[in-house]
């Protein structure tokens, strides 16, 4: 088999011996100096243009971990990460740290970190907006099963032991999208009780708004021109939003760059709401 074909059913960077079960040392040395395929360092390859993560873990020795790995498995994140996380053995001595992420744990040869561990590592390092996005697309995708999230976080030690907690009671794969669990976490903060997708009954049909506190008869929206776009959309927005207003429920609406920039902002529109739906 082509090395090129070896690496890219592989993510792009493969060992030797990895390598070599599919294809030829001559193949390979001859893929080198055509620049198909690149030495990283000693026993291990990769793509001209493999992902930067792999590459940057196979050169530290480590593995792609937390939101590079996330990438990796395909799974959306709030916020793409500009340098790749990399994880390495615990007393790996890195001279050249710059340009990465770096986190020190055991690694088990993997070139990227499993699933449940990647949803973990994120929930102990990330803030709770990033980290609940990353576990609610692992288990929208069927990747990772909340039980088992449950367990694996319940068993966490030790610094982030609290958060990956939190994500773990707190992950649903109902939400739509990164934007939908980053606006839950920033609701939950708040101390409201949303439920993702919870079903209401206006206008005459059973919806499903974003997230809804049904305690307090609120409805809020994660509002983005790229899932409400166009005049169908628009139409079916301006229709819902009336309807679920005069069923009596108050509507709240926020944008993509609200949810990123202005949390705090948020905060205090959802108590404020929430302070006369009391009254």
């Amino acid at each position: 088999m082509d090395p090129r074909e070896v690496l890219a059913q592989r993510g792009g960077v493969a060992r030797s011996a990895d390598l070599l079960a599919s294809t030829t040392r001559r193949r390979v040395a001859a893929a080198i100096a055509s620049g198909d395929v690149v030495r990283l360092t000693r026993g291990r390859y990769a793509l001209p243009d493999a992902d930067r993560a792999l590459t940057r873990a196979a050169q530290l020795g480590g593995v792609a971990s937390h939101l590079s790995a996330a990438l990796i498995h395909g799974w959306e994140v709030l916020e793409a990460p500009t340098r790749p996380w990399v994880t390495v053995p615990p007393k790996a001595k890195i001279r050249d740290r710059r340009g990465v992420h770096l986190a020190y744990a055991e690694v088990d040869g993997r070139d990227v970190t499993g699933c449940l561990r990647t949803v973990v590592d994120c929930a102990r390092r990330l803030p709770f907006a990033e980290a609940l996005a990353v576990a609610d697309s692992a288990v929208r995708q069927g990747d990772v099963d909340p039980i088992a999230l449950a367990g694996e976080a319940a068993a966490v030690r030790g610094k982030g032991a609290a958060r990956a907690r939190l994500v773990a009671r707190h992950v649903d794969g109902r939400a739509a999208n990164p934007f939908e669990s980053a606006l839950r976490a920033i609701a939950l903060g708040a101390g409201l009780d949303v439920e993702a997708q919870g079903a209401i009954e206006a206008g005459g049909r059973i919806l499903h708004p974003d997230l809804v506190d049904r305690e307090h008869r609120l409805v809020i929206e994660a509002e983005s021109w790229t899932w409400h776009g166009g005049r169908a959309a628009f139409e079916r927005d301006c229709w819902r939003y009336t309807v679920v207003t005069l069923a009596d429920w108050r509507v709240l609406r926020f944008t993509p760059g609200q949810v990123r920039h202005e949390p705090a902002w948020i905060v205090d529109c959802l108590r404020a709401a929430v302070g006369r739906t009391r009254r």
